[in-house]
């Protein structure tokens, strides 16, 4: 079924729902799914009237669960959250290099990389701006400046440039999904930001990842290849796209260890767009173990008896992430030209959770 038609008109956003649409979903979810912000923002804007279905409002009693149906004529007005901002927070901070000009740290599991709407406390960057002894961060405006010198990170993309873009990310050069362990390098200054985005840009970068997968790619070693971009059905998600609709994407595999539904994996990116890994692995038919955005927290046909069943669901349950791990990262050093590798031994979920895996499908 084809989706509604968008139409914006400065910060007014119209969806024309087609005909035959019968997907019998609420309101409040048809939307999240159609624009950049949370279920929750927009369920605030459904209650306060800024958002109308064939020129009712909440004033005419609609509701965030109402159905939405073929030829609905769907306006919104999204409440503008208070500004983003990014505050020093003693979060300890897993180190692996450091100097003037950059640091290499490992991500936790459950952390993500800088604030945004959905996360204003807990980052990777709010950490980052206590290590290096920073003030509070506090965007009002898209153009608001930052001095990097006195900051301690690089301030290249640290600051939103056009409105509805909440990323505050000072010293980021590159992310790692909330759920993904693992390797990052941060710019401490603009010189070294600029000269580390041209690496990555020109995929000279070395990354390599470690992955569970359901099931074994065939043949055992080869290339995930196809253009990622924004999914159509649902714009929180990525997915395999036609050329013209997604940026170029190829990464490298090579299974290490198969069991009887799933293997262990090493995953090399050529290019780095969102999810990539997730994605293309999930569209070869082989999805991250416990990621439940690509379909690798359901299980399989062939695991669904009652004991193999209760498993599976106590793994996931524990493990409560995609089984992804950036275990190595190497680059050239931006001041001194230096080859630089790190690695970062496979946390401990993962190791329990491959350990399980071996004790019960090995049988």
């Amino acid at each position: 079924m084809s989706d509604a038609r968008k139409r914006r008109t400065g910060d007014l956003i119209t969806f024309d729902v087609p005909a035959g649409y019968d997907a019998e979903e609420r309101l409040d979810k048809y939307l999240a799914a159609r624009v950049d912000t949370s279920r929750t923002k927009v369920q605030e804007s459904i209650a306060a009237g800024a958002v109308t279905v064939n020129g009712e409002s909440s004033e005419d009693g609609l509701k965030k669960s109402r159905p939405v149906e073929g030829g609905d004529e769907i306006r919104c007005r999204l409440l503008k959250p208070p500004p983003v901002g990014a505050r020093p927070e003693p979060i300890p901070l897993d180190v692996a290099y450091e100097d003037e000009h950059l640091l290499v740290v490992c991500k936790p599991a459950g952390m993500v990389v800088h604030p945004g709407y959905g996360h204003r406390t807990g980052t990777l960057v709010n950490a980052l701006l206590h290590h290096v002894g920073a003030r509070p961060i506090q965007i009002s405006a898209p153009s608001d400046e930052l001095d990097a010198g006195a900051l301690g990170l690089s301030t290249v993309g640290a600051v939103p440039r056009q409105e509805g873009n909440p990323a505050v990310r000072p010293g980021i050069v590159h992310r790692l999904d909330k759920g993904t362990t693992g390797l990052l390098v941060v710019a401490k200054t603009n010189a070294a930001h600029r000269d580390l985005a041209r690496q990555f840009e020109e995929r000279t970068t070395r990354r390599r990842y470690e992955a569970l997968l359901w099931g074994a790619p065939e043949p055992a070693e080869g290339v995930f290849e196809g253009a990622i971009g924004r999914d159509p059905r649902d714009r929180k998600r990525m997915a395999v796209v036609p050329e013209e609709k997604g940026k170029a994407a190829r990464t490298h595999y090579r299974v290490e260890e198969r069991l009887a539904h799933t293997a262990r994996a090493e995953c090399k990116l050529e290019t780095g767009r969102t999810h990539q890994i997730r994605v293309h692995a999930a569209e070869a038919g082989h999805p991250l173990l416990g990621d439940d955005k690509y379909g690798g927290a359901r299980i399989r046909s062939g695991t669904n008896g009652r004991k193999r069943r209760a498993f599976f669901e106590r793994l996931f349950d524990e493990l409560g992430r995609p089984a992804l791990h950036a275990a190595s990262l190497g680059f050239r050093h931006p001041a001194t030209g230096e080859e630089m590798d790190f690695t970062a031994e496979t946390p401990d979920d993962l190791r329990r959770t491959w350990a399980e895996l071996r004790r019960v499908e090995g049988r």
